[in-house]
């Protein structure tokens, strides 16, 4: 597992400059998602990080960021129609934050590969466009790590996600993407 002992920093205005900058590069989204990545694991904390982006016709969401490929690897796809969750995340659009490895199981089928690597908290940050949830931005750390103030902070970093979100889903709409 990669070591997460980075110490953690408020958000600076630096932190917002880095982003802004990443946007306006080329190899995109990779470049977006690395910065986001760096950004909220500096800020916020993760040992394990991903980028979901939502299709809202199939209520599906597919993993288009990884730290940990070996484990989570890019592509993979969950169904998630119906359950708390999916209402307050992809509907409501409020983020999630599981104390507990116990609030994990409640909440997640992979339940078992988390607690299994040591992580005991999680916080799922809904990433918006004009009111519509567009993809998903998890941080999973050891139990008890999140708090209000970080999915405060995890809005405002997921926040620079949305084009590249939207962009990945328009490709898909256009045809077969490679990213």
């Amino acid at each position: 597992m990669q070591d997460d002992l980075i110490e953690q920093h408020a958000l600076a205005l630096s932190d917002l400059e880095r982003l802004a900058k990443a946007l306006r590069v080329k190899d995109q989204p990779a470049e977006i998602f690395r910065a986001v990545h760096a950004v909220a694991a500096s800020a916020i904390g993760a040992r394990l990080f991903t980028i979901m982006s939502y299709d809202a016709w199939q209520h599906e969401v597919e993993r288009v960021y990884t730290n940990m490929p070996a484990v989570y690897p890019l592509g993979g796809r969950k169904q998630k129609r119906g359950t708390a969750w999916s209402k307050q995340i992809l509907q409501d659009l409020r983020p999630f934050r599981a104390e507990t490895a116990q609030g994990i199981r409640d909440a997640f089928d992979d339940h078992a590969v988390m607690t299994a690597m040591g992580l005991g908290s999680i916080l799922n940050i809904p990433i918006a466009y004009d009111g519509v949830c567009v993809g998903t931005m998890n941080m999973t750390h050891i139990e008890s790590w999140y708090t209000r103030r970080h999915e405060e902070i995890g809005v405002l970093i997921g926040s620079f996600l949305a084009p590249a979100l939207l962009n990945l889903q328009s490709a898909r709409a256009d045809g077969p993407t490679s990213y």
